[in-house]
């Protein structure tokens, strides 16, 4: 068996129906929006973004410094970009996962390992220290191979993880059937250090947090330019001015600020359905008892997940370059991918022929050459930025975010000594090289799935170079 590479009419009849819009930001509990800034003032620091990144910054910025006058600016509306539009996995990787860190940080890797395992306590900390529902659980993640010829490539991840101590699992055929029901299943690593949450609401708590901390939040209040201005930087939006010390810029996938940085990511949309939730007779079919994330091992992967109320999350498999990096939101609808995605949650879980998907979206996600976070300071050491999560930022979000916080106060910490937050990705070339190039390594990868893993020279290139592209 192999994936579907195009739609059939189940697949289409299957979302046909959905409503448009990311499913966790499309409830009654949703906050009012806050009133958009429309002032001239000054602020100690402005944080421009209100995604995870720019939220975590915010309270961090407001705990270490309660005095600390601080102004958190949101172009759109709290989560509204890749914080409210993905697929709630919550990683301790730092590095966009075992195999990556490996081979771009093997030298910092057992630091990097306890960072990302103490990130993940602080985070579920956090939550319970604020109060926040997120509907965090500390399920874990299986890492499925699909086909016989991946499962050589997972044991060897297991292998790894035993040597750096890591406690990452292999389960073979007739272990994975024991927690999960699929002719899709072949074998599988189970990572421990991965939790489910509710991505909106856990965005929304620390909105709410950020302000009992004394933070002035401001959305639909999307900043124009940065400039200098005597010892400070001038944040401009449409509607006014502030005057701040310094600035943390968390945009995600949204064009930089800084046109030194504007060469060093991409925006790669991803797209997601989600189910009806299921009866118990339909889970009890799939034998998804421990309620685990679920990925696949190909190039082309799936992500999935069950929600708080038994809906299956079905995510990923191409992630869709535009040219130009085009981010326009009319792009968050795209049928063909949708119906792609439901023929193959169907080839996963058979059993789940008949059920409806009720929401579909996509997303657009900042993707960088190195697969993970980089960090940036400029004008003057008074403005700070951190991109390039490429998929993976739910939880090194809340690292990213503290160290962009000790860039930019200038502290010498173990975080700003890594070599991972010294250095940079390569950047991607201009256009139309850039888009040809990832449109060609999109299509190797693909080539590389149908033909058992076997990377050809074009990938194997791109490898030698480090210069690649990811989902």
């Amino acid at each position: 068996m192999t994936w579907a590479e195009k739609p059939t009419r189940r697949g289409f009849d299957m979302v046909v129906d959905a409503v448009p819009e990311s499913f966790w930001l499309d409830r009654p509990e949703r906050p009012t929006p806050r009133p958009r800034y429309r002032h001239d003032s000054a602020a100690d620091l402005v944080v421009v973004g209100a995604g995870f990144t720019g939220l975590w910054a915010a309270i961090h910025a407001a705990e270490e410094n309660p005095d600390r006058s601080i102004v958190l600016l949101e172009g759109d509306r709290i989560a509204e970009g890749a914080t409210g539009r993905n697929g709630g996995f919550c990683a301790a990787s730092l590095t966009h996962g075992l195999g990556n860190g490996i081979d771009r940080y093997s030298d910092e890797l057992p630091t990097l390992l306890r960072m990302g395992s103490q990130t993940l306590d602080a985070i579920e900390k956090s939550a319970r220290q604020y109060g926040i529902d997120a509907d965090i659980e500390r399920t874990g993640e299986l890492d499925i191979a699909n086909f016989d010829w991946q499962t050589g490539d997972l044991r060897v991840l297991a292998e790894d993880a035993a040597r750096l101590g890591q406690p990452m699992e292999y389960l073979d055929h007739d272990a994975l059937a024991e927690r999960v029901s699929s002719p899709m299943a072949r074998g599988a690593v189970f990572d421990p250090d991965v939790m489910m949450i509710d991505p909106a609401k856990l965005a929304w708590g620390l909105a709410a947090a950020a302000e009992s901390l004394g933070v002035t939040i401001h959305e639909n209040s999307r900043v124009e330019s940065l400039r200098a201005s005597g010892d400070g930087v001038r944040v401009e939006t449409r509607y006014g001015t502030i005057e701040a010390a310094k600035v943390l810029l968390a945009t995600a996938a949204t064009k930089p600020l800084r046109w030194a940085l504007r060469q060093r990511i991409v925006p790669v949309w991803d797209y997601v359905i989600v189910s009806e939730p299921l009866t118990s007779e339909q889970l009890g079919s799939i034998g998804w008892t421990g309620r685990e994330g679920l990925a696949d091992s190909g190039n082309r992967f799936h992500y999935f997940r069950l929600t708080a109320d038994d809906r299956i999350l079905f995510g990923g498999w191409d992630a869709i370059y535009r040219f130009g990096g085009d981010t326009d939101p009319r792009h968050r609808q795209h049928p063909e991918t949708f119906g792609l995605l439901a023929e193959h949650l169907l080839q996963m879980f058979p059993t789940l022929e008949g059920i409806r998907a009720t929401h579909t979206w996509g997303g657009a996600i900042d993707t960088c050459s190195r697969f993970s976070a980089f960090w940036d300071v400029g004008m003057g050491g008074r403005v700070a930025s951190v991109l390039g999560f490429t998929g993976l930022g739910v939880g090194a979000s809340h690292f990213g975010a503290r160290t962009a916080l000790d860039l930019l106060d200038g502290r010498d910490t173990e975080r700003t000594r890594l070599n991972m937050v010294c250095g940079k990705p390569l950047p991607f070339p201009p256009e139309p090289f850039k888009s040809l190039g990832i449109n060609i390594t999109r299509n190797e990868f693909a080539k590389a799935d149908r033909n058992r893993g076997k990377r050809g020279l074009w990938l194997a290139g791109m490898d030698k170079i480090g210069l690649g592209f990811d989902s």
